[in-house]
């Protein structure tokens, strides 16, 4: 069965976004390429991105013509954006995303059951509380950075409930961010 991956970036007071969504505190690490070469070896079993709307409009913005290490396979692998508003989801020259309407959840379950490899959700943060909320959270990766905003948006709503999970994996980059693997403990 394919996995479902949630990869956010997070400040160390636990935001993944300022109090209207801003993602300034992005720019308090100069340096992403350990990041980046991580994320390459993680993308290796990887097949599809999952992203929702507002999240796709930023990343389209960006990364169809970044200079940057993963950026080749960013703009290649296939992309998902569930939305009720888009309608089409280019991606600059490359092939275009696929806009999924509907039921995000019943959508990433049965792609979890057909054959392939895991699935990456970036950032996307109804779409990562939605399918968590839904049981269908495999691995959690946090990207912290060594940043403190005091307001904001976190990962996870108060009204998620209890979410207990066992660490993976932990490792500091010489640029001060700490890379955290967790998995759901199930029952």
């Amino acid at each position: 069965m394919r996995r479902l991956i949630v990869q956010e970036l997070v400040t160390v007071d636990g935001y993944v976004a300022g109090p209207q969504g801003e993602l300034d505190f992005f720019d308090s690490v100069s340096d992403y390429s350990h990041v980046d070469r991580d994320n390459l070896q993680i993308l290796e079993d990887v097949d599809t991105v999952l992203l929702g709307a507002d999240t796709y409009r930023m990343f389209v913005q960006y990364w169809p013509t970044a200079d940057e290490t993963v950026a080749a396979m960013v703009n290649t692998m296939p992309k998902l954006v569930f939305s009720s508003t888009l309608d089409e989801a280019p991606w600059g020259t490359w092939r275009p995303a696929e806009v999924v309407k509907g039921d995000a959840a019943a959508k990433v379950a049965d792609l979890k059951r057909q054959p392939g490899k895991d699935l990456m959700v970036w950032g996307s943060l109804s779409l990562a509380r939605a399918l968590t909320r839904a049981d269908l959270l495999d691995e959690l990766q946090l990207r912290v950075v060594p940043v403190a905003i005091g307001d904001g948006r976190r990962l996870f709503p108060d009204d998620l409930g209890r979410l207990d999970l066992d660490l993976v994996e932990a490792k500091p980059y010489p640029s001060g961010i700490i890379s955290t693997r967790y998995r759901p403990r199930r029952a």
